[in-house]
């Protein structure tokens, strides 16, 4: 059933001010599995390893967002089903209204070779018993939960 111009008008305002009063905010974040080795990236202004990601866009689907995100941040497009694992709270951020949606990706291409930039300083693959020191407590969370079947945490957190 289609609506008219007036109920899309309605609904789109509608979902804009409540968009606008809760100001929630939705991310990607998305782990390349190769093997026991998954990809990691590392800020310019954040610290430690993390998982490739962002926001996702308005118009953008959160999936988009994530394969975005990923070809961006690291060269790699995922060129294949990517699973989504959960979406978490992100209580890591100075709000408490901001979610993540996490994926994992196991197939996928070099689309270019990755140089570091103004955003990402560092990205390369990592053994999962090998972490750098610096890795978020999130990112090696979801390690553990992925590979180890540790209980998943609903928070992102960090």
């Amino acid at each position: 059933m289609q609506m008219n111009r007036f109920q899309r008008v309605r609904a789109k305002v509608f979902l804009t001010l409540k968009g606008i009063w809760h100001r929630l905010t939705v991310g990607a974040r998305v782990m390349l599995v190769d093997g026991d080795k998954v990809f990691l990236i590392r800020h310019t202004y954040v610290p430690g390893w993390q998982f490739p990601g962002g926001g996702v866009d308005p118009g953008e689907t959160v999936e988009a967002a994530a394969r975005r995100e990923v070809e961006e941040e690291t060269g790699y497009r995922v060129t294949g089903e990517m699973a989504l694992q959960h979406i978490f709270h992100n209580t890591s951020t100075v709000t408490d209204r901001d979610h993540v949606a996490f994926y994992v990706a196991t197939q996928f291409e070099q689309a270019f070779v990755f140089k570091p930039n103004r955003e990402i300083a560092e990205a390369r693959w990592f053994d999962r018993r090998a972490l750098p020191e610096k890795v978020t407590p999130a990112t090696s969370q979801r390690i553990d939960e992925y590979f180890d079947k540790v209980p998943r945490r609903d928070v992102w957190g960090y």
